[in-house]
């Protein structure tokens, strides 16, 4: 007899119960991890990311930014797909990768890695959370962050209204909104992150200073601020990347595909993570 809400992601409908946590798995919204499991055999190869060249014809000042929501898979697509759209770039010039940031720690070897039974350099373990990095010109940054705060959706609750990342069945630090540019909130850029905020989300969300290794944010209206120098990007393993969302159809093949161009291209290189153990 729960009421039922129902969650818009672009043409992609999720229907859940009225508890927006706790029993969102049990209306097929199942947990990444649970999926992952499910799905992967054997070993997997391990990935890096190389420092990402200026793509042909972009004269502009270049800047380094990552943004976190949930899980990694559906940002990068978005984010992919602006790149595309409005940076006019494809193939090997896309610079949208799926990786970790935000903790205070990383494993031996300088190693950050993925869930896995042997837990090395884990990055929940290591306080880090999901996050997708990219390079952008700088006079596009307002853009990138718009994009990046109407990932956050509207869930229509009996008597409440709520905004908050698309995926809340993944719970954790793991899943924590944050976003990251170097020097942070002290940035000269940062009034551009800041006003696309209130353009899209409003007033009431606060942009915190992320001192690294933060709580979730589910609920919170909270989006922590990163200063990349501190609290760097790092790639994640190449069966992250480009990879589908268990909450939307398919991205396509040519979609999926980009992981080995992007590979063949050295943009993604092995991190000598462990692969397929997940947990």
């Amino acid at each position: 007899n729960a009421a039922v809400y129902k969650r818009d992601v672009g043409s992609v409908n999720v229907k859940a119960t009225s508890s927006l946590v706790a029993k969102a798995s049990r209306n097929g919204m199942v947990g990444r991890r649970r999926a992952l499991n499910s799905f992967i055999k054997g070993p997997l190869v391990a990935a890096g990311l190389s420092r990402i060249p200026i793509a042909k014809g972009e004269q502009n000042e270049q800047v380094d930014v990552y943004f976190g929501c949930g899980c990694f898979w559906h940002v990068q697509h978005e984010f992919v797909d602006l790149e595309k759209k409005l940076l006019g770039r494809w193939g090997a010039d896309l610079t949208s990768i799926a990786g970790y940031a935000g903790g205070k720690s990383r494993g031996s070897e300088g190693k950050v890695c993925y869930h896995n039974l042997r837990q090395l350099a884990d990055y929940g373990r290591l306080g880090h959370a999901e996050v997708v990095g990219m390079r952008i010109p700088l006079d596009n940054l307002h853009d990138f962050a718009k994009r990046y705060f109407e990932l956050f959706v509207k869930y229509e609750l009996p008597g409440v209204t709520i905004i908050d990342r698309a995926d809340p069945q993944d719970k954790g630090s793991e899943y924590r909104s944050l976003l990251g540019l170097p020097e942070g909130m002290k940035s000269p850029h940062f009034k551009t992150i800041q006003n696309a905020a209130i353009e899209v989300l409003g007033p009431t969300w606060s942009l915190a200073e992320g001192r690294g290794n933060e709580p979730d944010t589910l609920l919170q209206k909270r989006v922590y601020v990163m200063d990349s120098k501190k609290f760097p990007f790092f790639a994640a393993e190449p069966y992250h990347q480009f990879h589908n969302d268990f909450q939307s159809p398919p991205y396509g093949k040519e979609y999926n595909s980009l992981k080995t161009v992007l590979m063949d291209a050295s943009k993604i290189r092995e991190t000598g993570c462990p692969g397929a153990n997940m947990i």
